[in-house]
Parts: structure tokens; sequence; C-alpha cells
């Protein structure tokens, strides 16, 4: 009876937690239209049209932080908001976010890399100061738009879709979600949502070895940045962050993505493969410290009673007060030292 009990507590809870993974999916639908309006509407009115996506990024993360945060309490669950966002408070956030950017950026040399070889690639550098803004404020929006799009993947929905299918599951199922998403794009083809399921893939394991958004943040980040700012060249399809560098590739679409950008490129599959064994590799560390359970001690005290005989003979044993003691004296004299020569 205890089993059924425990059995259908465990569906029941698995039950919960896709029914809240699910309404998270679509709150983020919602919150992602809502952010646009508002930005938009903002933007258009104050004359800032360059600082559309930074608004955008900034309103999505608030709309998802109110949804995300009802949704827990509506679990009965007592998190803060760091929490509820995946983003713990630890000592070495700031770490991770580091070799998360590490790793994004060398990923993105290794794609670009091959492309300068047997490929081409034609540099032009715009150095006015209006360049320089818009560089500080594409970065900004980078930045940004990278957190938030790593919220609404890789936080609150991955963790419940976790706790109900299971992390491969979860982790097949949210990279899938993560390249459909990025079928809309301009210039998306079968092999760029491939390789953006992939890109995925790199995420949700960064998620899995850290348990926070630190390391998968910094990665997201500098995949963008590398791509569309240090080489100015398109990200999934959109060529709006090149400023300074503005670069067009020349070459076989498998190798260059065409209009569509690195993630295009059925290359650049293979790259994020080897970037899931190196992100393995370094993070063993941190997955020893935030992902493996404590072990906890169980059971009950357990004090073996001596046997009946050995109790009898202890009180059949006369006490230790009425033992006399036994004094050992030496066999030597001890009228002269050691040192003394002996007397013949």
């Amino acid at each position: 009876m205890q089993a059924i009990n425990s059995t259908h507590s465990g569906r029941s809870e698995r039950t919960l937690q896709l029914a809240l993974f699910l309404t998270s999916a679509t709150w983020f639908l919602a919150s992602d239209v809502l952010a646009g309006r508002a930005a938009r509407g903002i933007s258009g009115r104050l004359n800032i049209d360059a600082a559309r996506p930074l608004l955008e990024a900034f309103f999505l993360i608030f709309l998802l932080a109110v949804g995300f945060s009802i949704l827990q309490a509506i679990a009965h669950r007592s998190s803060s908001l760091r929490d509820v966002l995946g983003l713990p408070k630890r000592a070495t956030s700031l770490r991770e976010w580091i070799f998360g950017v590490a790793l994004g950026w060398g990923c993105v040399v290794l794609a670009v890399l091959p492309m300068a070889l047997m490929g081409k690639l034609d540099v032009e550098l715009w150095v006015q100061p209006r360049a320089v803004w818009l560089l500080v404020l594409n970065l900004g929006t980078l930045v940004i738009g990278a957190l938030a799009e790593e919220i609404a993947f890789r936080g609150y929905p991955f963790r419940r879709l976790i706790e109900a299918v299971g992390p491969v599951a979860a982790t097949i199922g949210m990279s899938l979600l993560f390249g459909l998403g990025h079928a809309l794009n301009p210039g998306a083809t079968w092999t760029s949502v491939f390789v953006t399921m992939l890109a995925g893939l790199l995420l949700s394991v960064a998620w899995l070895r850290t348990h926070g958004l630190w390391l998968p943040w910094g990665l997201h980040f500098a995949w963008n940045a590398s791509i569309g700012i240090l080489f100015g060249l398109p990200i999934s399809g959109i060529n709006d962050f090149a400023s300074v560098v503005q670069t067009r590739a020349v070459g076989p679409h498998w190798l260059t993505g065409g209009g569509y950008g690195p993630e295009g490129a059925g290359f650049t599959a293979i790259v994020l493969l080897v970037g899931v064994v190196v992100l393995v590799r370094i993070t063993r560390d941190y997955a020893w410290d935030y992902t493996h359970k404590p072990i906890v001690a169980r059971g009950y005290a357990l004090e073996v009673q001596p046997p009946p005989a050995h109790v009898a003979m202890e009180q059949q044993a006369p006490s230790a007060a009425a033992t006399s003691l036994v004094q050992i004296l030496p066999v030597t004299s001890q009228t002269r030292s050691a040192g003394d020569e002996p007397k013949l």
C-alpha cells in the first residue's frame, strides 16, 4: 500500500511540474510579445530606435521574473528571485561567467578561422564616433539579451521540465525548442535549425554541469558578441550588431552559412560538438560542488545489549575497590646509581 501511494505521489508531482513548464513557456511567449510592443512604443516616442532591442530585453526579463515568481508561489515553494531565475548567489559566479565567455569566444574563433583560410572575408572598418556609440549599445544589448534568452529557455522552465521527464529528455526537448524558435529568422534553413539545436544542447549541458545560468549566460553572450561585433558577421540571420567591424564572408555555404552567418554553416555543428566535450572537461569541479547531492546518513540508533550470561559474570566478580594492589619491587639494589662501577 505504501509503494502504491509513493508511485501515485510521484506521478502527481511530475504532472504538476509538466503543467508548470507548459505555463511558463506560454508566459514567455506572451511576455515576448508584450516586451516587443512596449519597447517599440517607448523607443518611438523618445526617438531612440537604436535602443529598442535593449529595452525589449529589459522588459522581457522583468516580465519573466514576475511570471516565474508567481508560478513558484503557486507550487508552494519558497525561493529567492535569484534562485527562481536560475542565478544563485555563489562565490564562483563571476569565474563561471568568465569561463563561459572564454568558451564561447573560442568556439566562434574555431568556426570563423576556416572561413579566412579556405574562403574569403571582406572586412570594412567604420571608426566614426557613432560607430563607437553603437558598439557600446550593442554590447549592452547582447549581454542583457543573452540573459533574457537563458532565463526563458534554461532558467525556470528547463528545471520544471527536468523534474517532469528527467534531464536527458528535458535537454533534448529544450534543444529542439531552441532550434525551432530560430526557424523564422531571416535566411533560416534546416541546417541552421540543426546547428541552433546543437547550440541549445551546449547551453543546456552548461546548466546541467553547474546548476546555474552564470556559465551559459557568459557563453551565450560571448558567442553572439564574437560573431556580430568582433567579426562583424550576421547573428542568426540578423546583421544589426556589426558596427566598427563589418564583414562579408565569401565561400561555400557549409563553411560560411551565407547570409545567416556561422550558425547556418554545417561546419559549425562540428565546432559545437567539440565545445560540449571541452565544456564537460572544464566544469568537473563545478559539477562536483553544485550538482552532486550530499550524502546524508540515514537509519536509527542501534544499541546492542550484552548477553545475560555476561551481565551475571560482571555482577559476581569482586569489585575493584575490594581488590588489593600488588607492588612489584626492583630486583637490584637501589643504594647506588646506575653509573657507579660495581665493587668486586
